[in-house]
């Protein structure tokens, strides 16, 4: 099993449970949390493969994708209360989920010879949209509209690897690296408040 696919399912997994814990706390079934869980882990690669043209999309021929997001779903059960408290900490399982799949994106958009401009949006994309679609579903404004460092940091990480890649050889280090620099800029974010609101008077 490939670095890349490693990297991916572990997204997968956190991404789901990300989105299990949110539907916990608004009070939704276990049928209803496993759907959230679902498309917050999914919902970014399947638009990124869309946008491509990567048909079928990864995770509809590969029933590991599927086990994936069932283990996060029965961890977040399993362990609610604890992960809550660390989710309200630092954002632990969307800071860990968005610097994963940034990677991913970025990865797959090389793979399909995408100019690097375009490989990077596929990294946000993959990174950011399932927990939209999370939000929208929970009547929640998406965290990458609130004005937070979030789709900056995907961003600023995206942007690091590929330069990382052009000066390095040793990919998993490169891998390693920046999505380490995502999680660093987004909890440091978390933990001194930066923002991206710009306050003007009318």
């Amino acid at each position: 099993m490939s670095w890349v696919l490693i990297v991916d399912l572990l997204g997968t997994m956190v991404f789901a449970i990300s989105g299990v814990v949110t539907a916990i706390d608004k009070k939704f079934d276990l049928v209803g949390a496993l759907v959230i869980g679902f498309v917050t882990a999914i919902g970014g690669g399947t638009i990124r493969d869309i946008l491509i043209g990567r048909l079928p999309v990864g995770w509809i021929t590969d029933m590991k994708y599927f086990y994936a997001i069932l283990i996060g779903y029965i961890l977040a059960y399993c362990f609610t209360s604890r992960i809550i408290k660390l989710k309200k900490s630092m954002f632990l399982f969307d800071t860990i989920g968005i610097g994963l799949f940034t990677i991913i994106g970025i990865n797959i958009g090389l793979t399909y010879n995408l100019d690097y401009p375009i490989c990077l949006i596929m990294g946000v994309v993959s990174a950011c949209f399932g927990g939209v679609i999370r939000d929208v579903l929970a009547n929640e404004i998406p965290l990458i509209f609130r004005g937070q460092i979030y789709a900056t940091a995907c961003l600023i990480g995206g942007i690091f690897y590929m330069l990382l890649s052009k000066i390095s050889v040793f990919e998993n280090i490169n891998i390693l690296a920046s999505i380490c620099l995502v999680i660093l800029i987004r909890y440091l974010s978390i933990r001194y408040n930066w923002t991206l609101n710009i306050s003007r008077k009318i």
